[in-house]
């Protein structure tokens, strides 16, 4: 800067003949020197006792060069010039070059000036001469400013430390509008009233901007202008402007200097570049159909449009693809609105809500347009509707289309040129290829939350044996669904069956493998096989199909089907003998809390995990107070890669240990510990069981004689009880029942024989004997005797089946209760036990 200032101080601006600077001499009638300027002879080297009175052709030879050698003869130049009177004239007003000799010997190229004298004695003509190249650096320098004043397309303007306008270029006179004799005096905020700047960092005004450059005397550089043009009103232009002090040359500041060029149409191009950049990192970010809409709605506010609805037909949101024409086809949902926080931004239609915030997740509302509207139009021809400073795109995917938006532009920007057009297009075509990745992944987590409402059971039933809570966590939140699996089975005999496993990997591909576990459980359940039997006929299963996999594909293991590898946990809890019957298959054992809070895991025998065949299950039987809790979770609750098992199951036995008021808030007590932040590395079960015990006004079993009188026996013994329960309407029935399934053991099976009634949610009536030969229903011929006992049982009841055990079999039925009720007595508190004797022998 301070060279800049010093170079302007040192500059000459007089031109190079002007007699004050440049090189003067007189010559007399004879083209003889007789007057010789200091400046000529700085220029020629000759001195002026050597040049006065030698002719003028010494040095200065006109229409040529005199020829190379020595230091010219004066003499002999003087008798061409006596030859040649006037050679040099007329040399005025118009230069002329000539050749001219320095003092030295080196040729020069002058340009010279002659102006005529009168009444002056001998003097007879003044020559100014000047070197030819400085001449012609002075007439480029004219010549520039002359272009600058002219013709140049930059504009300049000069302000007073008032901010009025001093002096402007032409370009500047252009762009206001007006010449400068109109506007000078005017206030630079005056002839741009509505202008701001809108480079980061520096102030907003013009009077701002100037007030600072005369102060600290810093110029500002390529700051961007953004205004209405005076001669242009109506439409908003951006200007590329820059600021410097001008000083005079004793240093006094009397103003600031404005150069400025308009770049509107390379500003606008490279905002809708940058859009198309910003849109590509910012539209899109989420598989959220909604939140696409609002980012594309608010990637274009206020750069590109001062307000962008987004509509999208209502099978969009749902996951499905848009189908159909007609009036339907034009009602769609507004996604997204937003506006430009400016006052004057007007709605798009005056139909849809006001414009949401940047970041507002709007509530989609329907939307219907009029016929005729642009964007009735639009979604008629599928294509672009521009009108008014509206635009409107349809959103195309896939051949058809999933909405429309709109973009509006008011005030100074009200119209969508080509470009424009173009940007808007792009950029709306990158957004529908986002909304309709999100489209496709909603139809997708659609079905496999459907798939997961098939899979796992999202109501447990309601039993008398025990009490329960669950959570269950997948470490696939796109999906929802994981490998792991909690399942409550009922059982005959009021007795329910509890089953947690998981299943190797994540995803639908685990939950389908799960599902087929799953179901294959609650297929062999009912069968009331023992737990370790269960998980054998289970891991048979899972090793079959691994070994089908495995033919399918050709190779020799199954490693394609991830139940191999499976664990599963499956226990059978009795309500009336209290006892729990467990198995596992490598799964983590279950928490056991006594009444009294004391946590345990019981010893129970690990066994292979699922698919791995040869090696046995066993079972463990544990009697469980009244009120304990069991708590069933695979290792995704317990393990994680900055805590080891052991910690995670000290942990929860901390966390059952300490209670709290229900299960359900134990379970949400267990999963926040555990899984502080909410997320898991692993899909995660837990269930809590609370047990209860059905008390002896609840439960009756006799002895019975392995004798044909026995069934008359049970006749009576099931009349009685039932009518003490107040269940006269099921006495026959009953009778019937017991009866026919006292009369089968007696004829078909062995000692001991007991009948067992139930009063539950049911009415179960069991018969148990010591053999192990499994009864079949048929249909008796009309001359058969018998064989008709079962067939009519299975007629009165709602279900029946046959129970084994080590010591024989149970066959039981089940009938509806009479509704409602005439008398029903209650079930044991859950921390209580039950009163009187069980068993009554007959």
């Amino acid at each position: 800067m301070d060279n800049a200032r010093r170079a302007t101080e040192d500059a000459d601006f007089r031109g190079p003949l002007d007699v004050t600077s440049a090189a003067t001499f007189v010559l007399d009638e004879h083209d003889a020197v007789i007057g010789w300027s200091p400046a000529a002879q700085e220029l020629l080297g000759y001195r002026t006792d050597e040049i006065i009175g030698r002719p003028v052709a010494a040095f200065l030879t006109p229409g040529g060069v005199p020829a190379p050698g020595a230091a010219p003869d004066p003499r002999a130049a003087a008798g061409r010039a006596a030859d040649a009177p006037g050679a040099l004239v007329p040399l005025f007003p118009e230069h002329h070059v000539h050749a001219a000799v320095h003092r030295d010997g080196h040729r020069m190229h002058l340009v010279v000036a002659v102006c005529p004298l009168s009444g002056t004695g001998r003097a007879e003509r003044v020559v100014v001469a000047a070197d030819r190249d400085r001449l012609r650096e002075w007439e480029s320098r004219l010549a520039m400013l002359q272009g600058l004043a002219t013709e140049s397309p930059l504009g300049f303007a000069i302000y007073d430390t008032g901010f009025r306008l001093v002096w402007c270029n032409a370009a500047s006179e252009r762009e206001i509008g007006r010449p400068l004799a109109e506007t000078r005096g005017e206030l630079a905020q005056e002839l741009y009233p509505r202008g701001r700047f809108v480079t980061p960092g520096y102030p907003e005004t013009l009077h701002a901007v100037m007030r600072r450059v005369l102060e600290t005397g810093e110029p500002f550089l390529d700051l961007h202008f953004r205004a209405e043009q005076p001669s242009d009103p109506g439409r908003e232009h951006v200007w590329s402007c820059s600021y410097y002090r001008l000083q005079d040359a004793d240093g006094r500041v009397f103003g600031v200097c404005e150069d400025a060029f308009d770049i509107s149409d390379r500003y606008e191009a490279q905002r809708q570049v940058s859009l198309l950049v910003e849109a590509g990192r910012t539209v899109g970010t989420t598989l959220d159909v909604l939140v696409t809409a609002g980012e594309l709605a608010a990637v274009a506010v206020p750069e590109f449009a001062d307000r962008v609805d987004v509509d999208l037909a209502p099978a969009v949101l749902a996951g499905e693809v848009p189908g159909g024409t007609g009036p339907a086809a034009t009602d769609l949902l507004r996604a997204a609105s937003h506006a430009a926080a400016r006052p004057g931004t007007r709605h798009v239609d005056g139909t849809g809500p006001a414009g949401n915030t940047a970041g507002e997740r709007l509530r989609p509302l329907p939307v219907t347009y009029a016929e005729g509207s642009p964007q009735h139009r639009s979604l008629a021809s599928g294509g672009l509707v521009l009108e008014d400073g509206t635009l409107v795109v349809p959103l195309r995917a896939g051949g058809g289309v999933l909405g429309l938006a709109t973009f509006v532009r008011d005030g100074l920007r009200g119209f969508f040129d080509h470009g424009a057009v173009a940007v808007a297009d792009e950029l709306v075509a990158r957004a529908a290829v986002s909304v309709d990745n999100a489209r496709r992944y909603t139809r997708e987590r659609e079905s496999a939350l459907a798939l997961q409402r098939q899979l796992l059971p999202q109501h447990l039933p309601s039993n008398s044996a025990v009490e329960l809570a669950h959570r269950y966590l997948p470490t696939d939140d796109l999906s929802g669904v994981g490998g792991d699996w909690f399942d409550v089975i009922p059982l005959s005999g009021t007795r329910v069956g509890l089953v947690v496993g998981d299943v190797v990997g994540h995803g639908l591909h685990a939950a389908a493998t799960m599902g087929r576990l799953r179901t294959t459980v609650r297929a062999l359940a009912p069968l009331d096989l023992p737990p370790d039997e269960l998980l054998k006929r289970l891991d048979d299963l899972v090793g079959q199909s691994a070994q089908d996999s495995a033919d399918a594909l050709g190779t020799l293991t199954g490693d394609d089907d991830v139940a191999a590898g499976a664990t599963c946990l499956y226990a059978v809890y009795d309500p009336v003998s209290r006892r729990c019957t467990m198995a596992r298959a490598g799964h983590l054992p279950p928490a056991v809390v006594e009444p009294g809070g004391r946590v345990s895991f019981p010893d129970l025998p690990a066994g292979p995990p699922l698919g791995l065949g040869g090696l046995p299950f066993e079972c463990l039987e544990i009697d469980l107070p009244v009120g304990s809790l069991l708590a069933l979770f695979t290792d995704g609750l317990v393990e994680a890669r900055d805590r080891d098992i052991d910690k995670g199951l000290d942990t929860l036995a901390r966390v059952l240990a300490e209670g709290a008021d229900s299960l359900e808030d134990l379970c949400d007590r267990a999963v926040s510990t555990l899984l502080p932040d909410g997320t898991t590395n692993d899909d995660t079960a837990l269930l809590l069981v609370r047990t209860r015990e059905l008390d002896d006004r609840r439960v009756a079993v006799w002895s019975l004689p392995l004798e044909p009188v026995a069934a008359g026996r049970a006749r009576e013994l099931v009349a009685k009880r039932l009518r003490d329960w107040g269940l006269d309407e099921l006495v026959f029935t009953t009778e019937l029942i017991a009866s026919e399934l006292v009369t089968n053991a007696v004829r078909y099976a062995e000692g001991p024989l007991h009948l067992r009634l139930i009063h539950d949610r049911t009415l179960v009536c069991e018969v148990a004997d010591g053999g192990h030969t499994a009864p079949h229903l048929r249909h008796s011929a009309d001359d058969d005797e018998g064989g008709r006992g079962l067939f009519i049982i299975a007629q009165l009841v709602r279900r029946w089946g046959t129970r084994y055990s080590r010591d024989g079999k149970a066959i039981w039925t089940e009938q509806a209760l009479p509704t409602p009720p005439r008398s029903r007595p209650g079930i044991g508190a859950a921390t209580g036990r039950a009163e009187g004797p069980v068993l009554a022998a007959s």
